[in-house]
């Protein structure tokens, strides 16, 4: 049986992983633990999803996200704005005829582009969050598989980026999750 994220369409599939990832950042008692992430803390994993897509998305559309308060005064809304905003985009309508387009990804319907680029990034950060703060942090294994097959084949491309560190071992026999994790230069068994 499918997972409910890979049935999903891209708005369902960014209301439902932006909807677990919010609930981490409502769960989140202190912004300054250290995350997964070399040198970054719970709130620069908020920092980054909220900061870097804005931008992405300009490079490509005439689509724009409204801006929230600054992720250092508040973490919480400067998240809930932004994640209010992409749904916006994908819910609207006119956005089905929409494309995104840019020299590094070609072109392609905007709300692909969301999905494949945005949308499996807040997934991947929801564990960064969760496993800084101490909250659930177990992720959908049909969709870690799905991700771990697409990202496999263009590794040396997503290295050559800088926006992956070098791949973790794991055990073979991992869990998807893990494999995941491992794939995208994480460590499973990181603690703060």
């Amino acid at each position: 049986m499918p997972s409910d994220l890979l049935a999903a369409g891209p708005a369902e599939r960014h209301l439902l992983v932006a909807g677990t990832f919010s609930d981490r950042v409502r769960g989140t008692a202190d912004w300054d633990v250290p995350a997964p992430v070399d040198g970054w803390t719970a709130r620069d994993v908020v920092r980054h999803l909220v900061e870097w897509f804005p931008g992405f998305l300009a490079m490509g559309s005439d689509a724009t996200l409204p801006t929230g308060p600054p992720v250092d005064d508040d973490p919480v809304a400067a998240w809930q704005v932004h994640a209010d905003g992409v749904q916006a985009v994908l819910d609207d309508p006119a956005s089905a005829d929409k494309l995104f387009s840019n020299q590094h990804t070609g072109t392609l319907p905007l709300r692909d582009a969301v999905d494949r680029f945005y949308t499996s990034d807040v997934f991947m950060h929801t564990w960064d969050l969760a496993r800084a703060t101490g909250q659930e942090e177990t992720l959908d294994p049909a969709f870690c598989q799905e991700l771990l097959t697409g990202m496999e084949p263009i590794e040396d491309m997503m290295r050559g980026s800088g926006q992956y560190g070098p791949r973790v071992a794991v055990a073979d026999d991992a869990p998807v999750q893990e494999q995941m994790l491992g794939f995208i230069g994480r460590d499973p068994g990181w603690r703060a």
